[in-house]
């Protein structure tokens, strides 16, 4: 039976019901996806900006999360819901937005940026502001550059047959690449044989012999199981940033007033420092995990990484003759560079007097 309360409570009971306040539907709702899963950066990232963002618009934005492929499944594909709205958010690697915007390819371009104090910075700074420019322009205002993160930390190069110091040792060997020309030109340059190779093959690839290494992040050769495969050896040439380029509706960011798009911007800033943080995190249990299993890392010297880099320079060259914007945004990405290392290097004098 129900307990009787007397009326006095029950009058009571139903003021303070009435007082409560009404829960408010938010006044803008943000739909992102990420191609990935919980386990992924990019996860981090998003969960971040959700909380930031529905905190400080105190409830007038809304952001739901879409983890996978739910809303899209390749590049092209999401970007182009990202131009027609039907998505709000998305993520994706230089790769999968070269298509559209080609130019971006630039962050593939190995040995620019020499650590992540340097990536971070450049990242943080004017030259996303002119990528974001350049593809406003280019998708006739549908498509806005939000931030670049980062997704796995950095490239090296990978292998199952022995361990590489320097150019010369990468004779002979095939390297799996996407189907892209940038990254096929680096591993012609470097003297291996580049091999396209879809993601999901490229377990069942190292273990057949298709091909011999990859250049990929230690997370993704760890969470891929790859030394199952026959993945020996990694060389940390560091060779490429794995940025995360996130891209947003522009008429879904414009129709905000200010003071939410500044919530908006703020929260993709905590959102690049998660993910700039936690590929450090994730790495050093990886790390330790590949040499455990028996893995060969090597850092290379500062004369060994010098080699790699001049072997690898003729593709700048091919990336500002073949690559539409190639020229413009590789000038932009170099400054950057220049000016972070002066910055840095002074800050670096400072702090350590």
């Amino acid at each position: 039976m129900f307990k009787k309360f007397p009326a006095a409570v029950v009058s009571l009971m139903l003021l303070f019901v009435a007082a409560a306040p009404l829960a408010q539907a938010a006044d803008y709702t943000i739909r992102a996806t990420a191609n990935s899963n919980t386990n992924d950066e990019d996860y981090d990232g998003l969960i971040v900006f959700e909380n930031f963002v529905e905190s400080a618009s105190n409830g007038a934005i809304d952001v739901e999360l879409f983890i996978g492929t739910q809303l899209c499944s390749k590049g092209a594909e999401c970007l182009q819901g990202v131009a027609d709205g039907s998505i709000d958010v998305y993520i994706s690697t230089s790769g999968g937005a070269a298509g559209i915007f080609p130019y971006v390819q630039v962050l593939d371009l190995p040995y620019l940026m020499a650590d992540d104090r340097i990536a971070e910075t450049v990242l943080a700074g004017d030259f996303t502001r002119k990528l974001r420019a350049m593809a406003l322009d280019d998708s006739d205002g549908a498509i806005r550059l939000m931030t670049i993160g980062n997704t796995g930390g950095w490239r090296n190069f990978a292998n199952t047959k022995r361990r590489v110091r320097e150019p010369a040792d990468m004779e002979g060997l095939k390297i799996r690449t996407v189907v892209a020309d940038l990254p096929q030109e680096l591993v012609r340059a470097l003297g291996a044989s580049p091999t396209p190779i879809p993601w999901p093959e490229l377990f069942s690839s190292f273990q057949t012999g298709v091909v011999d290494g990859s250049k990929n992040g230690i997370t993704d050769i760890m969470g891929m199981k790859f030394p199952d495969a026959g993945l020996k050896y990694v060389t940390l040439d560091g060779h490429a940033y794995m940025g995360a380029l996130w891209w947003m509706n522009n008429a879904k960011f414009m129709a905000m007033p200010a003071d939410l798009r500044r919530v908006v911007v703020d929260g993709f800033a905590a959102l690049q420092q998660a993910t700039f943080a936690s590929p450090k995190r994730k790495s050093i249990q990886a790390y330790a995990d590949f040499a455990e299993g028996g893995g060969d890392l090597y850092v290379p010297s500062p004369a060994e990484k010098a080699k790699f880099k001049d072997a690898a320079s003729p593709v700048y060259d091919w990336f500002k003759s073949n690559v539409r914007g190639g020229a413009t945004v590789f000038s932009a990405l170099t400054e950057a560079v220049a000016e972070a290392e002066s910055e840095l290097a002074g800050d670096t004098a400072a702090d350590i007097q």
